[in-house]
């Protein structure tokens, strides 16, 4: 109740329109604007996408439906004589197989349609080498914007930094940024040559350019940094919040986020609203007099914020995520349940939908093509992985421990589905041994926080799929007890620091584990398990089964 009261309040402040922020035309020249003239615009928005260009097995998201809720909106602006700016704050790649193996080339086509303007460059697009990067910049019909990134050792930026729109007369610049921490989560020979600069002093750079020669009314920056409250960001490089604040007040009309894959709806000043329900008003953040919005992920939502620009001021009117067919589950009452919208179901465009349907059976097609080839048996039989350590588990947790750089991993048995046995392997077998989707994440912990991890990751009982299985980890079980913990055979030290992988299910308290995914330390990769498996299969193969058999990983006294 407390929450839902701040953010109906909020939402009303925003409805209502009394936070304004100043534009920044230069005043020694002559505006494009009437005076006295109310202008109204609306900056539609998404983010982190990741593939997802068609729907899920239960009809949420995708990229038809999300135009059906675009043109709409369109049309209902275009009526009261206003403009329409939709942007992305980045993540096209990785998520969905389908999209993969096709480099999101689906996901553009699906973009260009709904009428994208611009989108930020984020961390995943360089899940692919730049010459892949070049050919997707030719799919989309919008610009790929990030003032950060340059090629190393000159002063040559790899994309575009900004660019100018102008909506009746109100001229709107809109710059992109890349988190810094591009460089610790992108493949090293995808970004071999480029460099990721701090976002901020670039900020301020491509600000004073933009100002100079363009005399905008308006800026936004779109960006991929992720929204950290009160600008806690921890271990990872400085978010949209440490940016707006960074600025001289104002500076700064808006921030379109994305990267922490959060939907920015604000119970109270600098404390977002834990668990967002669709459908429910959004705050968005204000820090510094900058808005800042991020869309959750997945094109879950289209996020949709509508301003008034009269003589100079610009003021938020309304402020809203609306989601796109999310569905939720409701008890019958007999011990069955049914999902239903959380608020209307929209239609998808059927014209999008046919243009993509062959992409989707293509992306099918392809999930059958050799991944590797494998030596021996990988055992995922859940008779063994909720009993034991198996060679299943050190494989798979190989796969997240490589990904992440991490110094162990920890997943449980429950989350292994199928065997892999000798012969080619490809996706589709993937698929079948972490069918689940799950991200993998990692998070860090001092030695002696890492023994309660392991306290209770070890507490789960053996045939339950909350069984634990461990990587680059060796201990003595001693009754309830654990001792003699190693790691990577070097005894643990209890001040030291350490990163652990796992997925983001455990992270959440899945199988009763630690709930570690509101550690300041915590990322999320981005990846799906089965997708870091099978670059891991590609990097590796052949893959000889005998090479993981689990060693004295856990000893009983």
């Amino acid at each position: 109740m407390y929450h839902l009261q701040l953010y109906k309040k909020l939402s009303l402040i925003a409805i209502l329109g009394l936070f304004s922020v100043h534009a920044l035309a230069d005043q020694s020249t002559d505006p494009t604007w009437q005076k006295d003239k109310p202008y109204r615009f609306t900056i539609l928005h998404t983010n982190d996408h990741h593939g997802r260009f068609w729907q899920n097995d239960i009809g949420e998201y995708g990229l038809a439906a999300q135009k059906t809720v675009v043109d709409q909106i369109r049309k209902e602006v275009a009526a009261k004589g206003g403009k329409l700016l939709l942007l992305s704050g980045g993540d096209i790649n990785t998520g969905v197989p389908e999209s993969d193996v096709q480099h999101a080339k689906p996901d553009f086509i699906g973009m260009n349609e709904i009428g994208y303007d611009a989108m930020a460059v984020g961390n995943h697009e360089f899940d692919h080498p730049l010459p892949i990067i070049r050919e997707q910049q030719k799919w989309a019909q919008f610009p790929f914007l990030s003032a950060n990134t340059y090629f190393k050792n000159s002063d040559n930026r790899v994309f575009d930094a900004y660019k100018m729109f102008n909506l009746n007369g109100i001229k709107v610049a809109v710059f992109g940024l890349t988190t810094d921490d591009t460089i610790f989560l992108a493949s090293p020979k995808n970004i071999d040559g480029i460099e990721f600069r701090k976002t901020l002093p670039e900020a301020q750079k491509v600000i004073a350019q933009i100002k100079k020669t363009e005399h905008p009314d308006m800026i936004i920056a779109v960006t991929h940094m992720g929204h950290y409250e009160n600008g806690e960001h921890g271990s990872m490089a400085p978010g949209d919040v440490e940016l707006a604040r960074g600025l001289p007040t104002g500076e700064l009309d808006m921030i379109v986020g994305g990267h922490s894959q959060n939907p920015v709806c604000m119970a109270s000043p600098n404390k977002r609203i834990t668990e967002y329900v669709p459908g429910t008003p959004c705050a968005p953040d204000q820090q510094n007099g900058t808005w800042i919005v991020q869309a959750h992920e997945w094109g879950k939502y289209v996020g949709r914020a509508d301003f008034i620009f009269l003589n100079g001021k610009i003021t938020l009117e309304n402020y809203q995520l609306i989601p796109i067919n999310l569905k939720k589950e409701v008890d019958n009452g007999n011990g069955t349940k049914r999902l239903e919208y959380y608020t209307s179901e929209i239609q998808q465009n059927q014209n999008l939908l046919e243009t993509l349907k062959p992409y989707q059976e293509q992306g099918k097609q392809q999930l059958l093509v050799k991944t590797g080839a494998l030596s021996g048996r990988l055992e995922g039989d859940r008779d063994v992985v909720r009993f034991q350590q198996s060679n299943m588990g050190q494989f798979l947790l190989s796969a997240f421990v490589e990904k992440t750089k991490a110094d162990v991993g920890i997943m449980s048995g429950g989350m292994i589905r199928d065997s892999l046995i000798e012969g080619d392997i490809t996706y589709r077998d993937i698929l079948k041994v972490e069918p689940f989707g799950n991200s993998v994440v990692y998070f860090e912990l001092t030695g002696s926080e890492l023994i309660d991890y392991l306290n209770v990751a070890l507490s789960k009982k053996q045939g339950s799929g909350g069984y634990a299985h461990l990587k680059n980890i060796t201990l003595t079980k001693v009754g309830n007890n654990i001792e003699d913990v190693k790691i990577n055979h070097q005894p643990l030290d209890l001040k030291k620091t350490y990163r652990i992988a796992t997925l983001d299910f455990l992270a959440a308290g899945g199988d009763g584990y630690p709930i570690t995914n509101t550690s300041p330390s915590y990322v999320d990769t981005g990846y799906r398990d089965a997708d870091a498996v099978k670059q891991y299969f590609e990097s590796h193969s052949p893959i000889k089964a005998k090479d993981y058999e689990p060693l004295n990983v856990i000893l009983e006294k």
